[in-house]
């Protein structure tokens, strides 16, 4: 069993994988990662990430989805589960 995936069972924290998009992937310096996280929901675990990461978004501008699909930020998370955090899109 891989040591990230000892920690998450030993701990009860929840392995979730992230894609960043726009501003958060520029910030980040990433456009995907897998982390372990005590969060209970999306709004948790995006101020975690705001405070790791220094995002200059706060939750109310941005979209998210979990696995695939819009979610309200109170939706529960679980282990395994895929975010998408998807800001506002400017264009023409």
């Amino acid at each position: 069993m891989c040591s990230l995936c000892l920690l998450v069972a030993e701990s009860g924290m929840k392995t979730v994988h992230l894609q960043y998009f726009a501003i958060l992937r520029e910030q980040r310096g990433l456009a995907q990662e897998t982390l372990a996280t005590n969060a209970s929901n999306a709004a948790a675990l995006y101020e975690e990430l705001r405070a790791r990461h220094a995002f200059t978004l706060t939750g109310d501008r941005l979209r998210v989805a979990i696995n695939g699909e819009f979610a309200p930020w109170d939706t529960p998370l679980a282990d395994g589960a895929e975010l998408v955090f998807i800001p506002p899109v400017a264009g023409g």
